[in-house]
Protein backbone atom coordinates (compact mmCIF):
# COMPACT_ATOMS: atom_id res chain seq x y z
CA UNK A 1 0.00 0.00 0.00
CA UNK A 2 1.34 3.73 -0.69
CA UNK A 3 2.55 5.25 2.33
CA UNK A 4 -0.24 8.19 2.63
CA UNK A 5 -2.69 5.35 3.70
CA UNK A 6 -0.68 3.29 6.36
CA UNK A 7 -2.60 5.66 8.64
CA UNK A 8 -6.56 7.65 8.48
CA UNK A 9 -7.34 10.30 5.90
CA UNK A 10 -9.82 11.49 7.90
CA UNK A 11 -9.10 13.38 11.56
CA UNK A 12 -12.98 12.22 12.83
CA UNK A 13 -13.02 10.41 15.39
CA UNK A 14 -14.32 6.97 15.18
CA UNK A 15 -15.04 3.36 17.00
CA UNK A 16 -13.15 0.91 15.27
CA UNK A 17 -14.86 -2.63 15.57
CA UNK A 18 -12.01 -4.79 14.16
CA UNK A 19 -10.82 -8.30 15.17
CA UNK A 20 -8.76 -8.53 17.67
CA UNK A 21 -4.89 -8.70 17.10
CA UNK A 22 -4.14 -11.88 19.54
CA UNK A 23 -4.15 -15.16 17.63
CA UNK A 24 -6.25 -17.62 18.44
CA UNK A 25 -5.68 -20.70 20.62
CA UNK A 26 -4.31 -23.26 19.21
CA UNK A 27 -7.17 -26.19 18.66
CA UNK A 28 -6.67 -29.28 20.51
CA UNK A 29 -5.72 -32.18 18.70
CA UNK A 30 -5.57 -34.98 21.52
CA UNK A 31 -2.25 -36.62 21.78
CA UNK A 32 0.07 -37.07 19.46
CA UNK A 33 0.15 -40.35 17.00
CA UNK A 34 2.65 -41.38 15.35
CA UNK A 35 2.04 -42.96 11.57
CA UNK A 36 2.84 -46.49 11.67
CA UNK A 37 6.17 -47.64 9.56
CA UNK A 38 6.44 -49.62 6.73
CA UNK A 39 6.78 -53.69 8.10
CA UNK A 40 5.53 -52.69 11.62
CA UNK A 41 1.96 -53.62 10.56
CA UNK A 42 2.46 -56.55 8.73
CA UNK A 43 -0.68 -58.19 10.35
CA UNK A 44 -2.70 -55.34 8.92
CA UNK A 45 -1.03 -54.80 5.58
CA UNK A 46 -0.52 -58.17 4.56
CA UNK A 47 -4.46 -59.23 4.58
CA UNK A 48 -5.32 -56.13 3.03
CA UNK A 49 -2.79 -56.69 -0.15
CA UNK A 50 -4.86 -60.16 -0.40
CA UNK A 51 -8.22 -58.10 -1.31
CA UNK A 52 -5.91 -55.52 -3.34
CA UNK A 53 -4.77 -58.55 -5.26
CA UNK A 54 -8.14 -59.92 -5.70
CA UNK A 55 -9.68 -56.15 -6.55
CA UNK A 56 -6.70 -55.93 -8.74
CA UNK A 57 -6.38 -58.99 -10.44
CA UNK A 58 -9.58 -58.60 -12.74
CA UNK A 59 -8.88 -55.27 -13.81
CA UNK A 60 -5.56 -55.72 -14.64
CA UNK A 61 -6.81 -58.22 -17.47
CA UNK A 62 -9.86 -56.42 -18.50
CA UNK A 63 -8.24 -52.80 -19.33
CA UNK A 64 -5.58 -54.61 -20.87
CA UNK A 65 -8.21 -56.29 -23.38
CA UNK A 66 -10.04 -52.94 -23.29
CA UNK A 67 -7.13 -51.75 -24.62
CA UNK A 68 -6.10 -53.75 -27.40
CA UNK A 69 -3.20 -54.69 -25.78
CA UNK A 70 -1.64 -57.80 -24.58
CA UNK A 71 -3.36 -59.54 -21.38
CA UNK A 72 0.10 -60.14 -19.77
CA UNK A 73 0.84 -56.35 -20.31
CA UNK A 74 -1.69 -55.25 -17.82
CA UNK A 75 -0.70 -57.87 -15.06
CA UNK A 76 3.23 -55.99 -16.08
CA UNK A 77 1.86 -52.57 -15.18
CA UNK A 78 0.27 -53.85 -11.98
CA UNK A 79 3.21 -55.57 -10.84
CA UNK A 80 5.33 -52.63 -11.10
CA UNK A 81 2.69 -50.34 -10.18
CA UNK A 82 2.66 -52.58 -6.81
CA UNK A 83 6.90 -53.45 -6.74
CA UNK A 84 8.57 -50.38 -7.83
CA UNK A 85 6.42 -47.13 -7.52
CA UNK A 86 5.17 -48.31 -3.83
CA UNK A 87 8.74 -48.31 -3.20
CA UNK A 88 9.69 -45.12 -4.52
CA UNK A 89 6.33 -42.95 -3.71
CA UNK A 90 5.70 -41.08 -0.72
CA UNK A 91 2.03 -42.17 -0.27
CA UNK A 92 1.39 -44.54 2.31
CA UNK A 93 -2.13 -46.43 0.78
CA UNK A 94 -1.97 -45.50 -2.82
CA UNK A 95 -2.14 -48.28 -5.24
CA UNK A 96 -0.56 -47.86 -8.62
CA UNK A 97 -1.66 -50.04 -12.22
CA UNK A 98 -3.44 -49.69 -15.22
CA UNK A 99 -6.05 -47.36 -15.17
CA UNK A 100 -9.48 -47.81 -16.87
CA UNK A 101 -9.66 -43.66 -18.31
CA UNK A 102 -6.19 -44.33 -20.16
CA UNK A 103 -7.98 -47.79 -22.16
CA UNK A 104 -8.99 -45.14 -24.92
CA UNK A 105 -5.71 -43.30 -25.06
CA UNK A 106 -4.27 -46.28 -25.67
CA UNK A 107 -5.98 -48.16 -28.00
CA UNK A 108 -6.03 -45.40 -30.47
CA UNK A 109 -1.96 -44.52 -29.99
CA UNK A 110 -1.15 -48.63 -31.01
CA UNK A 111 -3.58 -47.94 -33.81
CA UNK A 112 -1.91 -44.36 -35.03
CA UNK A 113 1.49 -45.64 -34.44
CA UNK A 114 1.34 -48.59 -36.16
CA UNK A 115 2.22 -51.23 -33.51
CA UNK A 116 2.31 -52.10 -30.21
CA UNK A 117 6.44 -51.84 -29.82
CA UNK A 118 5.91 -48.38 -31.11
CA UNK A 119 3.60 -47.55 -28.36
CA UNK A 120 5.43 -48.90 -25.65
CA UNK A 121 8.58 -46.41 -26.62
CA UNK A 122 5.51 -43.57 -26.35
CA UNK A 123 5.03 -44.91 -22.79
CA UNK A 124 8.74 -45.07 -21.85
CA UNK A 125 8.61 -41.46 -22.83
CA UNK A 126 5.26 -40.47 -20.80
CA UNK A 127 7.52 -41.86 -17.84
CA UNK A 128 10.65 -39.39 -18.49
CA UNK A 129 8.23 -36.39 -18.76
CA UNK A 130 6.44 -37.65 -15.35
CA UNK A 131 9.62 -37.38 -14.05
CA UNK A 132 10.25 -34.09 -15.51
CA UNK A 133 7.43 -32.85 -13.98
CA UNK A 134 7.65 -33.92 -10.30
CA UNK A 135 11.28 -32.36 -10.63
CA UNK A 136 9.54 -28.79 -11.65
CA UNK A 137 6.99 -29.07 -8.72
CA UNK A 138 3.82 -29.63 -11.24
CA UNK A 139 2.71 -31.29 -8.20
CA UNK A 140 1.22 -28.59 -6.62
CA UNK A 141 -1.95 -28.18 -8.80
CA UNK A 142 -3.50 -31.58 -6.82
CA UNK A 143 -3.89 -29.06 -4.06
CA UNK A 144 -6.53 -26.86 -6.23
CA UNK A 145 -9.17 -29.88 -6.71
CA UNK A 146 -11.84 -28.72 -4.31
CA UNK A 147 -12.86 -31.31 -1.58
CA UNK A 148 -17.03 -31.41 -2.57
CA UNK A 149 -15.02 -32.25 -6.27
CA UNK A 150 -12.80 -35.32 -4.49
CA UNK A 151 -15.86 -36.40 -2.22
CA UNK A 152 -17.94 -36.43 -5.61
CA UNK A 153 -15.30 -38.05 -7.42
CA UNK A 154 -15.50 -40.72 -4.93
CA UNK A 155 -19.22 -41.17 -4.35
CA UNK A 156 -19.26 -42.03 -8.79
CA UNK A 157 -16.53 -44.49 -8.20
CA UNK A 158 -18.70 -46.43 -5.42
CA UNK A 159 -21.78 -45.92 -7.64
CA UNK A 160 -19.93 -46.41 -10.97
CA UNK A 161 -18.69 -50.10 -9.13
CA UNK A 162 -21.99 -51.16 -8.38
CA UNK A 163 -23.74 -50.26 -11.28
CA UNK A 164 -20.94 -51.36 -13.87
CA UNK A 165 -20.57 -54.86 -11.71
CA UNK A 166 -23.82 -55.72 -11.45
CA UNK A 167 -24.25 -57.31 -14.84
CA UNK A 168 -20.47 -59.10 -13.73
CA UNK A 169 -22.41 -60.61 -10.59
CA UNK A 170 -25.45 -61.75 -12.68
CA UNK A 171 -23.25 -63.49 -15.34
CA UNK A 172 -23.14 -60.85 -18.41
CA UNK A 173 -19.14 -60.34 -19.03
CA UNK A 174 -19.28 -58.53 -22.31
CA UNK A 175 -17.55 -55.40 -21.05
CA UNK A 176 -14.20 -55.45 -19.77
CA UNK A 177 -13.83 -55.77 -15.82
CA UNK A 178 -12.83 -51.79 -14.83
CA UNK A 179 -14.80 -50.24 -17.55
CA UNK A 180 -15.74 -46.89 -16.36
CA UNK A 181 -17.36 -44.80 -19.23
CA UNK A 182 -20.96 -44.63 -19.10
CA UNK A 183 -21.17 -46.32 -23.52
CA UNK A 184 -19.38 -49.54 -22.77
CA UNK A 185 -17.09 -51.32 -25.22
CA UNK A 186 -19.96 -53.45 -26.30
CA UNK A 187 -21.70 -49.98 -27.00
CA UNK A 188 -24.40 -50.35 -24.63
CA UNK A 189 -24.88 -47.56 -21.79
CA UNK A 190 -24.49 -48.59 -18.50
CA UNK A 191 -28.40 -48.63 -17.58
CA UNK A 192 -29.10 -50.48 -21.19
CA UNK A 193 -26.38 -53.23 -19.68
CA UNK A 194 -27.96 -53.57 -16.92
CA UNK A 195 -31.07 -53.98 -18.81
CA UNK A 196 -29.36 -56.63 -20.83
CA UNK A 197 -27.87 -58.51 -18.26
CA UNK A 198 -31.04 -58.62 -16.37
CA UNK A 199 -32.54 -60.61 -19.62
CA UNK A 200 -30.16 -62.69 -20.02
CA UNK A 201 -29.19 -63.74 -16.12
CA UNK A 202 -27.03 -66.87 -15.43
CA UNK A 203 -28.21 -68.23 -12.40
CA UNK A 204 -24.68 -69.71 -11.45
CA UNK A 205 -23.11 -66.69 -11.13
CA UNK A 206 -26.41 -65.38 -9.51
CA UNK A 207 -26.23 -67.46 -6.56
CA UNK A 208 -21.91 -67.07 -6.61
CA UNK A 209 -22.51 -63.16 -6.34
CA UNK A 210 -24.93 -63.77 -3.55
CA UNK A 211 -23.32 -65.81 -1.20
CA UNK A 212 -20.38 -63.45 -1.82
CA UNK A 213 -22.46 -60.17 -1.04
CA UNK A 214 -23.73 -61.77 2.18
CA UNK A 215 -20.55 -63.58 3.75
CA UNK A 216 -19.19 -59.53 2.42
CA UNK A 217 -22.03 -57.73 4.66
CA UNK A 218 -22.45 -59.98 7.39
CA UNK A 219 -18.20 -60.57 7.70
CA UNK A 220 -19.00 -56.60 9.18
CA UNK A 221 -21.01 -57.75 11.80
CA UNK A 222 -19.16 -59.74 13.60
CA UNK A 223 -16.88 -58.55 16.31
CA UNK A 224 -13.54 -57.39 14.69
CA UNK A 225 -12.05 -59.80 17.80
CA UNK A 226 -13.80 -62.89 16.64
CA UNK A 227 -12.93 -62.38 13.15
CA UNK A 228 -10.19 -64.71 11.63
CA UNK A 229 -7.06 -62.18 11.42
CA UNK A 230 -5.33 -64.55 8.97
CA UNK A 231 -8.78 -64.72 7.06
CA UNK A 232 -9.48 -61.70 5.02
CA UNK A 233 -13.26 -62.09 3.59
CA UNK A 234 -12.80 -61.40 -0.11
CA UNK A 235 -10.25 -63.99 0.12
CA UNK A 236 -13.44 -66.57 1.16
CA UNK A 237 -15.54 -65.11 -0.88
CA UNK A 238 -13.80 -66.39 -3.89
CA UNK A 239 -12.50 -69.04 -2.36
CA UNK A 240 -15.93 -70.67 -2.03
CA UNK A 241 -16.82 -68.91 -5.55
CA UNK A 242 -14.83 -71.71 -6.94
CA UNK A 243 -15.95 -74.15 -5.04
CA UNK A 244 -19.98 -73.61 -5.69
CA UNK A 245 -19.03 -74.20 -9.21
CA UNK A 246 -17.01 -77.78 -8.61
CA UNK A 247 -20.11 -78.12 -7.07
CA UNK A 248 -22.60 -76.96 -9.78
CA UNK A 249 -20.64 -79.45 -12.23
CA UNK A 250 -20.92 -82.51 -9.60
CA UNK A 251 -25.17 -81.92 -8.97
CA UNK A 252 -26.51 -79.10 -11.31
CA UNK A 253 -24.74 -78.75 -14.95
CA UNK A 254 -26.66 -75.97 -15.70
CA UNK A 255 -25.32 -73.70 -13.53
CA UNK A 256 -22.06 -74.12 -14.33
CA UNK A 257 -19.49 -71.08 -14.75
CA UNK A 258 -17.65 -72.12 -17.97
CA UNK A 259 -14.30 -70.08 -18.52
CA UNK A 260 -14.92 -67.26 -20.53
CA UNK A 261 -16.45 -65.79 -17.25
CA UNK A 262 -13.93 -66.57 -15.13
CA UNK A 263 -10.46 -65.41 -14.66
CA UNK A 264 -8.35 -65.49 -17.86
CA UNK A 265 -4.76 -65.61 -16.81
CA UNK A 266 -2.17 -66.26 -19.65
CA UNK A 267 -0.94 -70.17 -19.13
CA UNK A 268 2.36 -72.13 -20.49
CA UNK A 269 4.85 -71.07 -17.51
CA UNK A 270 7.63 -68.68 -16.74
CA UNK A 271 9.48 -69.85 -19.76
CA UNK A 272 6.55 -68.91 -22.36
CA UNK A 273 6.15 -65.85 -20.60
CA UNK A 274 9.36 -64.33 -21.19
CA UNK A 275 9.07 -65.66 -24.70
CA UNK A 276 5.82 -63.40 -24.81
CA UNK A 277 7.10 -59.76 -23.50
CA UNK A 278 7.47 -57.26 -26.08
CA UNK A 279 9.83 -54.26 -25.64
CA UNK A 280 10.09 -50.94 -27.24
CA UNK A 281 10.75 -49.73 -30.75
CA UNK A 282 13.71 -47.45 -29.92
CA UNK A 283 14.30 -47.04 -34.02
CA UNK A 284 11.30 -44.39 -33.87
CA UNK A 285 12.74 -42.23 -30.76
CA UNK A 286 12.79 -39.13 -33.74
CA UNK A 287 9.36 -39.68 -34.57
CA UNK A 288 6.91 -36.72 -33.34
CA UNK A 289 3.55 -38.94 -33.64
CA UNK A 290 5.59 -40.95 -30.26
CA UNK A 291 6.52 -37.78 -28.55
CA UNK A 292 3.28 -36.25 -28.60
CA UNK A 293 1.44 -39.79 -27.79
CA UNK A 294 4.17 -39.57 -24.67
CA UNK A 295 3.40 -36.32 -24.00
CA UNK A 296 -0.35 -36.74 -24.15
CA UNK A 297 -0.03 -40.09 -21.64
CA UNK A 298 2.27 -38.26 -19.18
CA UNK A 299 -0.85 -35.44 -18.81
CA UNK A 300 -3.51 -37.45 -18.22
CA UNK A 301 -1.87 -40.01 -15.94
CA UNK A 302 -0.43 -37.23 -13.79
CA UNK A 303 -3.80 -35.61 -13.67
CA UNK A 304 -5.15 -38.88 -12.68
CA UNK A 305 -2.77 -39.50 -10.04
CA UNK A 306 -2.85 -36.54 -8.63
CA UNK A 307 -6.78 -36.83 -8.48
CA UNK A 308 -6.44 -40.59 -6.73
CA UNK A 309 -4.05 -39.53 -4.65
CA UNK A 310 -6.14 -36.39 -3.22
CA UNK A 311 -9.05 -38.81 -2.56
CA UNK A 312 -6.93 -41.60 -0.93
CA UNK A 313 -5.84 -39.17 1.39
CA UNK A 314 -9.10 -38.27 2.18
CA UNK A 315 -9.97 -41.64 3.29
CA UNK A 316 -6.85 -42.68 5.23
CA UNK A 317 -7.23 -42.79 8.72
CA UNK A 318 -4.07 -40.86 9.77
CA UNK A 319 -4.57 -38.45 7.74
CA UNK A 320 -1.22 -38.26 5.84
CA UNK A 321 -0.66 -36.18 2.71
CA UNK A 322 0.91 -37.72 0.07
CA UNK A 323 3.61 -35.19 -1.23
CA UNK A 324 2.46 -35.04 -5.09
CA UNK A 325 5.63 -33.90 -6.54
CA UNK A 326 7.44 -37.15 -5.57
CA UNK A 327 4.18 -39.38 -6.70
CA UNK A 328 4.74 -38.20 -10.08
CA UNK A 329 8.91 -38.97 -9.99
CA UNK A 330 7.39 -42.27 -8.51
CA UNK A 331 4.93 -42.45 -10.93
CA UNK A 332 7.35 -41.41 -14.21
CA UNK A 333 9.74 -44.22 -12.81
CA UNK A 334 7.26 -46.69 -12.64
CA UNK A 335 5.81 -46.02 -16.59
CA UNK A 336 9.33 -46.24 -17.64
CA UNK A 337 10.16 -49.33 -16.20
CA UNK A 338 6.49 -50.85 -17.11
CA UNK A 339 7.51 -49.29 -21.26
CA UNK A 340 10.71 -51.19 -20.94
CA UNK A 341 9.27 -54.39 -20.16
CA UNK A 342 6.43 -54.39 -22.63
CA UNK A 343 3.66 -53.07 -19.61
CA UNK A 344 0.62 -50.62 -20.08
CA UNK A 345 0.66 -46.74 -18.55
CA UNK A 346 -0.11 -46.82 -15.12
CA UNK A 347 -1.75 -44.13 -12.57
CA UNK A 348 -2.84 -44.48 -8.83
CA UNK A 349 -5.81 -45.53 -9.44
CA UNK A 350 -8.88 -44.94 -6.43
CA UNK A 351 -10.88 -48.00 -6.48
CA UNK A 352 -7.28 -49.99 -5.71
CA UNK A 353 -6.35 -47.47 -2.98
CA UNK A 354 -10.33 -47.47 -1.59
CA UNK A 355 -9.68 -50.81 -1.34
CA UNK A 356 -6.80 -51.14 0.14
CA UNK A 357 -8.23 -47.96 2.92
CA UNK A 358 -11.28 -50.43 3.21
CA UNK A 359 -9.02 -53.65 3.95
CA UNK A 360 -7.67 -52.07 7.12
CA UNK A 361 -4.15 -51.55 5.56
CA UNK A 362 -1.91 -49.53 7.50
CA UNK A 363 1.60 -48.76 5.34
CA UNK A 364 2.63 -48.95 1.89
CA UNK A 365 4.23 -52.38 2.49
CA UNK A 366 0.34 -53.69 1.52
CA UNK A 367 0.63 -51.83 -1.72
CA UNK A 368 4.21 -53.81 -2.56
CA UNK A 369 3.35 -56.89 -1.42
CA UNK A 370 -0.12 -57.10 -3.80
CA UNK A 371 2.72 -56.79 -6.74
CA UNK A 372 4.22 -59.63 -5.11
CA UNK A 373 0.96 -61.78 -5.84
CA UNK A 374 0.40 -60.80 -8.71
CA UNK A 375 4.12 -61.73 -10.15
CA UNK A 376 3.23 -64.84 -8.01
CA UNK A 377 -0.35 -65.44 -10.08
CA UNK A 378 1.73 -64.86 -13.28
CA UNK A 379 4.38 -67.01 -12.75
CA UNK A 380 3.02 -70.04 -10.65
CA UNK A 381 -0.69 -69.74 -10.72
CA UNK A 382 -2.58 -68.85 -13.54
CA UNK A 383 -4.39 -72.46 -13.27
CA UNK A 384 -5.27 -71.99 -9.91
CA UNK A 385 -6.76 -68.40 -10.32
CA UNK A 386 -8.58 -69.33 -13.17
CA UNK A 387 -11.21 -71.47 -11.43
CA UNK A 388 -11.92 -68.09 -9.86
CA UNK A 389 -15.51 -66.84 -11.35
CA UNK A 390 -15.64 -63.36 -12.05
CA UNK A 391 -18.95 -62.98 -10.18
CA UNK A 392 -16.72 -63.64 -6.92
CA UNK A 393 -14.37 -60.94 -7.95
CA UNK A 394 -18.26 -58.43 -8.75
CA UNK A 395 -19.65 -59.21 -5.27
CA UNK A 396 -16.27 -57.96 -4.08
CA UNK A 397 -15.91 -54.84 -6.16
CA UNK A 398 -19.97 -54.33 -5.32
CA UNK A 399 -19.24 -54.07 -1.70
CA UNK A 400 -16.41 -51.77 -2.13
CA UNK A 401 -18.69 -49.77 -4.21
CA UNK A 402 -21.38 -49.40 -1.31
CA UNK A 403 -18.64 -48.48 0.66
CA UNK A 404 -17.33 -45.53 -1.31
CA UNK A 405 -20.86 -44.09 -2.11
CA UNK A 406 -23.21 -44.76 0.93
CA UNK A 407 -26.75 -42.66 1.13
CA UNK A 408 -25.09 -40.76 4.68
CA UNK A 409 -22.71 -38.82 2.19
CA UNK A 410 -25.42 -37.46 0.34
CA UNK A 411 -27.32 -36.64 3.42
CA UNK A 412 -24.30 -35.27 4.82
CA UNK A 413 -23.46 -33.17 1.45
CA UNK A 414 -26.78 -31.81 0.88
CA UNK A 415 -26.80 -30.28 4.84
CA UNK A 416 -23.45 -28.05 4.27
CA UNK A 417 -25.86 -26.00 1.67
CA UNK A 418 -26.22 -25.47 -2.01
CA UNK A 419 -22.67 -24.27 -2.47
CA UNK A 420 -21.07 -27.61 -1.49
CA UNK A 421 -24.14 -29.92 -2.81
CA UNK A 422 -24.05 -29.09 -5.98
CA UNK A 423 -20.17 -29.41 -7.23
CA UNK A 424 -20.59 -32.48 -5.50
CA UNK A 425 -22.91 -33.48 -7.12
CA UNK A 426 -22.04 -32.52 -10.73
CA UNK A 427 -18.95 -34.11 -10.02
CA UNK A 428 -21.01 -37.34 -9.37
CA UNK A 429 -23.21 -37.03 -12.41
CA UNK A 430 -20.69 -35.92 -14.84
CA UNK A 431 -18.36 -38.93 -14.31
CA UNK A 432 -21.50 -41.10 -14.50
CA UNK A 433 -22.83 -39.93 -17.70
CA UNK A 434 -19.38 -39.67 -19.48
CA UNK A 435 -15.89 -40.46 -17.47
CA UNK A 436 -13.51 -39.58 -14.69
CA UNK A 437 -11.81 -36.49 -16.13
CA UNK A 438 -14.48 -35.12 -17.77
CA UNK A 439 -16.99 -35.64 -14.99
CA UNK A 440 -14.29 -33.80 -13.05
CA UNK A 441 -14.13 -31.35 -15.07
CA UNK A 442 -17.57 -30.42 -15.12
CA UNK A 443 -17.72 -30.68 -11.07
CA UNK A 444 -14.62 -27.85 -10.42
CA UNK A 445 -16.34 -25.41 -13.07
CA UNK A 446 -19.81 -25.62 -11.14
CA UNK A 447 -17.42 -25.10 -8.30
CA UNK A 448 -15.13 -22.16 -9.75
CA UNK A 449 -19.00 -21.05 -10.40
CA UNK A 450 -19.18 -20.62 -6.34
CA UNK A 451 -16.05 -19.70 -5.68
CA UNK A 452 -16.07 -16.22 -7.88
CA UNK A 453 -19.74 -16.20 -6.89
CA UNK A 454 -19.09 -16.10 -2.99
CA UNK A 455 -15.84 -14.00 -3.69
CA UNK A 456 -18.24 -11.68 -5.81
CA UNK A 457 -20.84 -11.00 -3.02
CA UNK A 458 -18.67 -11.35 -0.29
CA UNK A 459 -15.45 -9.28 -0.57
CA UNK A 460 -15.61 -7.57 2.76
CA UNK A 461 -17.37 -7.19 6.69
CA UNK A 462 -19.84 -5.15 7.60
CA UNK A 463 -20.31 -3.60 11.32
CA UNK A 464 -23.50 -1.06 11.89
CA UNK A 465 -23.70 0.86 14.68
CA UNK A 466 -24.83 4.10 16.61
CA UNK A 467 -22.15 6.10 17.04
CA UNK A 468 -20.89 6.74 21.30
CA UNK A 469 -20.15 10.33 20.58
CA UNK A 470 -22.94 11.93 18.69
CA UNK A 471 -25.20 9.43 17.86
CA UNK A 472 -24.53 9.12 14.26
CA UNK A 473 -24.76 6.08 12.53
CA UNK A 474 -21.24 4.56 12.39
CA UNK A 475 -20.50 1.58 9.38
CA UNK A 476 -17.23 0.12 9.38
CA UNK A 477 -16.52 -1.87 6.43
CA UNK A 478 -13.33 -4.53 6.59
CA UNK A 479 -11.74 -4.93 3.12
CA UNK A 480 -11.13 -8.96 2.16
CA UNK A 481 -7.79 -10.58 1.42
CA UNK A 482 -8.29 -10.16 -2.24
CA UNK A 483 -10.76 -7.81 -3.42
CA UNK A 484 -10.79 -8.43 -7.49
CA UNK A 485 -12.33 -6.73 -10.46
CA UNK A 486 -15.38 -9.24 -10.05
CA UNK A 487 -16.47 -7.43 -6.40
CA UNK A 488 -16.67 -3.81 -7.79
CA UNK A 489 -20.68 -4.22 -8.15
CA UNK A 490 -20.73 -5.24 -4.62
CA UNK A 491 -18.13 -2.21 -2.94
CA UNK A 492 -20.62 -0.05 -4.83
CA UNK A 493 -23.39 -1.33 -3.57
CA UNK A 494 -22.38 -1.53 0.06
CA UNK A 495 -21.12 1.96 -0.02
CA UNK A 496 -24.95 3.38 -2.06
CA UNK A 497 -26.67 1.93 0.51
CA UNK A 498 -24.54 4.38 3.32
CA UNK A 499 -27.61 6.17 5.33
CA UNK A 500 -27.02 10.40 5.31
CA UNK A 501 -25.11 11.82 8.07
CA UNK A 502 -23.10 8.73 8.67
CA UNK A 503 -19.69 7.62 9.60
CA UNK A 504 -18.11 4.91 7.53
CA UNK A 505 -14.69 3.65 8.19
CA UNK A 506 -12.98 1.67 5.40
CA UNK A 507 -10.03 -0.39 6.54
CA UNK A 508 -7.95 -2.39 3.90
CA UNK A 509 -5.68 -3.84 6.30
CA UNK A 510 -6.21 -7.19 5.94
CA UNK A 511 -6.06 -6.65 2.18
CA UNK A 512 -3.09 -8.34 0.02
CA UNK A 513 -4.58 -7.03 -3.35
CA UNK A 514 -7.54 -4.22 -4.08
CA UNK A 515 -8.13 -3.91 -7.82
CA UNK A 516 -7.84 -0.46 -9.06
CA UNK A 517 -11.32 -0.04 -10.25
CA UNK A 518 -12.06 -1.11 -6.91
CA UNK A 519 -10.07 1.29 -5.46
CA UNK A 520 -11.31 4.38 -8.10
CA UNK A 521 -14.56 3.40 -6.63
CA UNK A 522 -13.97 3.90 -3.15
CA UNK A 523 -12.58 6.85 -3.76
CA UNK A 524 -15.21 8.24 -6.51
CA UNK A 525 -17.52 7.37 -3.38
CA UNK A 526 -15.35 9.64 -1.12
CA UNK A 527 -16.21 13.13 -3.15
CA UNK A 528 -20.21 11.87 -3.59
CA UNK A 529 -20.28 10.85 0.21
CA UNK A 530 -19.55 14.74 1.18
CA UNK A 531 -22.78 15.68 -0.77
CA UNK A 532 -24.42 13.30 1.62
CA UNK A 533 -22.95 14.51 5.09
CA UNK A 534 -21.21 11.29 5.05
CA UNK A 535 -17.63 11.63 6.70
CA UNK A 536 -14.99 8.76 5.34
CA UNK A 537 -12.29 7.54 6.94
CA UNK A 538 -9.61 5.18 4.72
CA UNK A 539 -7.29 3.09 6.34
CA UNK A 540 -4.80 1.86 4.07
CA UNK A 541 -6.56 2.34 0.84
CA UNK A 542 -3.98 3.53 -1.53
CA UNK A 543 -4.58 6.61 -3.79
CA UNK A 544 -5.66 5.63 -7.45
CA UNK A 545 -2.74 6.42 -8.58
CA UNK A 546 -0.58 4.16 -5.91
CA UNK A 547 -0.06 0.32 -6.06
CA UNK A 548 -3.19 -2.17 -5.99
CA UNK A 549 -0.77 -4.63 -4.48
CA UNK A 550 -0.79 -4.79 -0.28
CA UNK A 551 1.53 -6.29 2.17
Amino acid sequence: MSASSNSAESSSSSTTSGRSSRPPARPSVGPHVEPPRPLSQLKHDLPASVVVFLVALPLCLGIALASGAPLLAGMITGIVGGMVVSLVSGSALAVSGPAAGLAVIVMSGIESLGSYESFLLAVVLAGAFQIGLGALRAGIIGWYFPATVIRGLLAAIGALLILKQFPHAIGLDTDYMGDESFVGSDSRNTIEEIWYAITNLRFGALIVAAIGLAILFGWERIPAAKRPKWLPAPLLVVTLGAVANFVFGAIAPGLVITAEHSVQLPTGGPGALLESLRFPDFSRIGDIAIWTTGATLAVVASIETLLSIEAIDKIDPYKRTTPTNRELVAQGLGNMIAGLIGGLPMTAVIVRGSANVQSGARTKASAFAHGALLLLAVLALPAVLNLIPLAALAAVLLHVGYKLSPVSLFRQMFRRGWSEFLPFLATFLGILLTDLLKGVAIGMAVAIFFILKRNFEMPFYITKEKHTDAGMPYVRIELSENVTFLNKAAVIKALQEIPTGAVVEIDGTRSRFIHPDVIDAIHDYRTEAKLKNVDVVLIRVPHPAGPAMGH
